[in-house]
Formats: structure tokens, sequence, C-alpha cells
């Protein structure tokens, strides 16, 4: 790990974001310095080769299912709107979490698509699914449409692989979207893809280098598709290809293994960092997690001590205001330099809080 980090022009450390602040392998900004004329000015000719990209060709290799399986999009948000725009009718029911990303209940509204939401239980340090709960719903709905988040924003928790078996088993007569955004944090592992694919034929397994891979702004990602989605393979067809430069960014990224493993098993350390911190403080509780964030739950009357002392350190974290997470915080993972200077901040205030709460 040779990058130092990012920092954000306005000077605030930004830990509210969910990007990955190491930054993306040192073998990017080599394929960057070596873009030239071609890459900017011709459009790809991969096509001549029956693929649709050197990057799709890469990643059927490593995933070991076939290219035409593998669709490009702009990040996992263009891939996602446009599944749910293939298959979702107005008034079609899709099924998502309740306590996630608020965006997947806005693409069904894109649609007149009507959303109906599963909820996830909060455990005393854990999100978990009830994955039995979820098909009885699933049977009694009937949605045109599944959304899974594994891991989950902003919760952190993700799905069992037997427990996705059982699900997609379940939800064999629907389209199912597997949203693994936050994939790599925990392990980089991948045989699962293969096995899902090819057992059933209506999943799409949607991935993106935007979160593990540091190359939010290059606007990448793909999905992996079952066999009968035929109509959403064309529907994502681009004729002329794809960017060019944004391909060549994640094939550095793809041959930088070791260096993301690094950034991996630092986050991972961190992680277990701020769980040890929080345990010490009872009033506080801080939910285990697979990606690059943490979810705290605070006590109500700390959330604007703690924003208004956060601002004064120049250090931004998430304050929710939705109704499911109204007394939470979410923590990004920044590099480990950038996670002692947040950890020093809220153990200076939980500290103060603690005294004068003794003290009364």
């Amino acid at each position: 790990m040779t990058n130092p980090g990012i920092l954000h022009p306005d000077m605030n450390l930004h830990l509210d974001r969910n990007e990955n602040l190491y930054g993306p392998a040192p073998k990017c900004f080599e394929a960057l310095r070596s873009i030239g004329l071609e890459e900017l000015s011709v459009y790809s000719r991969d096509f001549t080769r029956g693929v649709k990209s050197r990057l799709s060709e890469r990643l059927a290799r490593e995933l070991k299912i076939p290219e035409a399986q593998i669709l490009l999009s702009e990040g996992s948000e263009d891939m996602l709107k446009q599944a749910v725009h293939c298959y979702l009718g107005p008034g079609e029911k899709m099924l998502c979490p309740s306590q996630s990303w608020w965006y997947y209940q806005k693409v069904a509204a894109e649609v007149a698509g009507e959303t109906v939401t599963y909820a996830l239980n909060e455990g005393r340090d854990a999100y978990s699914y009830d994955v039995d709960e979820l098909i009885g719903l699933y049977r009694k709905e009937s949605p045109r449409v599944v959304l899974i988040a594994s891991p989950n924003n902003p919760t952190g928790n993700s799905f069992p692989d037997e427990d996705l078996k059982k699900l997609t088993e379940a939800f064999r007569e629907s389209i199912v979207v597997l949203d693994e955004a936050y994939w790599g944090f925990a392990d980089s592992l991948n045989e699962h893809i293969e096995s899902l694919i090819s057992r059933y034929r209506n999943l799409v397994v949607l991935r993106t280098f935007s979160k593990y891979y540091a190359l939010a702004g290059a606007r990448i990602a793909f999905a992996a598709v079952g066999t009968s989605l035929s109509r959403l393979t064309k529907f994502s067809a681009r004729y002329l290809g794809y960017n060019r430069i944004s391909e060549t960014l994640a094939l550095a990224a793809l041959d930088s293994a070791e260096y993301y493993e690094a950034v991996s098993r630092q986050m991972r350390a961190d992680r277990q960092s701020y769980y040890e911190m929080f345990a010490r403080f009872k009033e506080y509780r801080c939910f285990a997690s697979d990606a690059n964030f943490i979810l705290v739950k605070i006590p109500p009357d700390a959330k604007a001590p703690l924003q208004q002392f956060l601002q004064t350190k120049q250090i931004l974290i998430k304050f929710f205001s939705e109704p499911e997470f109204l007394n939470c915080v979410r923590i990004t993972l920044g590099t480990k330099e950038q996670n002692r200077r947040l950890q020093s901040a809220l153990l200076e205030f939980l500290e103060a809080r603690q005294a004068k709460e003794g003290l009364a």
C-alpha cells in the first residue's frame, strides 16, 4: 500500500461516503499514464473477436462463466437501473430490504413499480436476515423482482452462501438482483458466482469497481447474469463499445490483487479496533460489518453534540435522518491514519461525556 490516502479539496476528512480512501493500486496510475491517441479517439474493436471487451473477457475467465453472461455498465447503479427498468412494469412489485439504500425504492418508482419491503433483524452485535420470513413474504406478494443486498448498506451484514442458495431456489419465478457492491472487504472469494449463475437462470449479480477497487470516479461495473435474461443482455448492449479508459483502469486493478488484499486486511483490523473502542461505552453499539463501513447506535441525546464536536475537528461521518436509523451513525473506514484521527476524536468526546455523567 503506497498511496497516502485521498484528501478532499474542502480539507474535511470525509468518512461519510463509503469511498475507498486508500485510492486505487499504483498500476492504475501507470495505466492512466499509458493512455494514448487510440484509447481516446478510436472506438473499441473487440466486437470483431465476438466479445464485448477485454474487460468482460477477463472477468468471464476469472469467474468461470461465459463471456456472454458478463454485462458492463457505468457503476452498479447503472446496471441496477437497467435491470429494474427492463423487468419491472407499472403496478408490478419489487421486494427489497427496508433498512437499506434508499435508491432501490426510487428506481422501482421510476417505472411506476410498487415496492414491498422486508425487515432486517437488529441483534445485539449484528444485523441479520430472517430467510424463512423473507420466503414467506415472497410467496404472499409474488413480486416480479427481488433485490438482495449482501453486504447491506448501512447495516454491513451479508447473506451466507447457504442462505443465498435457499433464497434463489425459492425465488425461481422472479428476477433476482443480488447487489454485491461491497464485496471484497470481508474476503475476495468468487466461487459462489459460478455456482449461483449456473443454477439460477433469472439471477443478476451486481459488482462494481467503485468500492473495493477504489475506482468510483471511473464509473465502471459489471453484472453476471443467468441464461434466461436475454432481454437484459440485449437491453444493456452498446453497439459502439464501452469506455476504453475505464476498462483499462479496471484491468489494471484486477492485476493488483496483492495491493487490494493488503488494503482489505488493514480495514479488517481497523474494523476490529472500532468494535473494541465502542465496547468500552455501554450506551453505544457497534454492529459487525463485512463492508468498508460500520454502523453505530448512539444515545439520542448524543447525536447533535457529537455532530457539532466532529465538525470542529473537520471530520464528517454519516448521521441518519431515516426513521429506521434515527439514532445511528455510519462510519466509513478510511486509511489507518484517518481512522486513528477519528478514533482519537471519538474517544475525546466519549470520555468527556462519561466523566460528565459520572459527576452528575
